[in-house]
């Protein structure tokens, strides 16, 4: 099997000989280790959008400068009810982001209108050349974009601070954005379930202590259900990020119709174990994230640290092994590596737990 394979039948709730490993794009660069760790079955997953999104009535331009020798860009987004600006600094895969669009409460009427003006058609193309060229080698992945609620949190509208004053004081406010973005996001869950995407995040980076049970239940759990229902009528997988603190959300989420979990991070940079999360979550696919912290020690004690994290679970059904975060620039290389010890380690200390299917090795 080649590792793209090996990775959705993970997905499915199955095993190979192995637990499969996978990384995004943006976090390994071409290079010997990188080809060592390929040739061994990681698999480099790729994520990429198939819907153009289109705002016909705002203009968008952006202005680069330099300041304490730190790239700026300051992005000015006019409309005919008012302008909006945000102020980013790059940094490497990511970005810093020092102001958000909302400023003042007249804001809000040039942030509806920004919702209300998108406009979306299918961009499928790209990723079927893609995957293509790819082979089995690599998996893509496409996105539906931050649920409703948690676009106003973390994405490009409201800091989190003002999030959380607004929605004491001005909450009416608030709700119109989310209403306008519920209808938005309705449009673009069919888009995306009839692409040629195997399958799909859904938002994610839920803080449960700013949230709380109640919010999550209210405002998150029923567009994860909507979602799931019409991907899965087309043969679609439908997951979310979830790399914070899980303990409390962990009962809705076992009934939010997600087919997996992606980016959990075990402990001890969280609030769930292994074993926890798959007692909570028995019928999802778990895409892990491994533990950031864990990357600073040892090979060998990364090495270690990955066979007793699979122990942990009766069976390795519906495991992956993932890096969702950056890593140190002076670990990644020997820890990555480590962590495929392990994966290889637990295969062949417990032999009757895994399938019979070929190695996931090169195509």
């Amino acid at each position: 099997m080649t590792p793209r394979e090996c990775v959705e039948t993970a997905l499915r709730g199955g095993c190979t000989d192995r637990v499969p490993f996978t990384m995004y794009e943006c976090m390994i660069p071409q290079c010997e280790a990188e080809r060592r760790m390929r040739n061994r079955g990681l698999c480099i997953l790729h994520r990429m959008s198939v819907i153009r999104t289109h705002q016909p009535n705002v203009k968008t331009t952006q202005h680069v400068y330099w300041e304490n020798g730190k790239r700026m860009i300051r992005t000015v987004h006019d409309t005919p009810v008012g302008q909006v600006t945000t102020l980013s600094e790059p940094a490497g895969f990511t970005s810093w982001t020092h102001e958000k669009m909302f400023k003042r409460p007249e804001d809000y009427k040039v942030l509806l209108f920004m919702i209300q003006d998108e406009r979306y058609e299918p961009d499928y193309d790209p990723l079927a050349r893609m995957q293509q060229a790819l082979g089995g080698d690599g998996l893509l992945r496409a996105g539906i974009g931050l649920e409703p609620l948690q676009a106003l949190i973390s994405g490009s509208m409201l800091s989190m601070q003002d999030f959380c004053v607004q929605w004491m004081e001005n909450r009416d406010e608030i709700l119109r954005l989310y209403s306008a973005l519920v209808e938005q996001r309705r449009k673009v869950y069919p888009l995306v379930a009839r692409s040629p995407a195997g399958h799909a995040n859904y938002g994610g980076n839920v803080v449960p202590e700013v949230i709380g049970m109640e919010t999550f239940r209210k405002y998150y759990l029923p567009h994860y259900q909507e979602a799931a229902e019409i991907f899965h009528r087309h043969g679609r997988l439908l997951g979310c990020h979830f790399d914070a603190n899980c303990r409390l959300l962990a009962g809705a989420i076992a009934v939010s119709g997600l087919d997996y979990i992606e980016a959990f991070t075990p402990a001890p940079d969280t609030d769930m174990s292994l074993a926890q999360a798959r007692r909570a979550w028995p019928k999802q696919a778990l895409w892990l994230n491994f533990p950031s912290s864990v990357h600073l020690n040892p090979d060998a004690e990364v090495e270690q640290a990955t066979v007793a994290l699979l122990n942990e679970v009766k069976r390795p059904d519906g495991i992956i092994m993932g890096i969702t975060e950056d890593m140190p620039e002076h670990r990644w290389r020997g820890s990555c590596q480590a962590i495929m010890d392990g994966l290889e380690r637990h295969a062949r200390e417990h032999p009757k737990l895994y399938g019979k299917a070929r190695a996931c090795g090169p195509a």
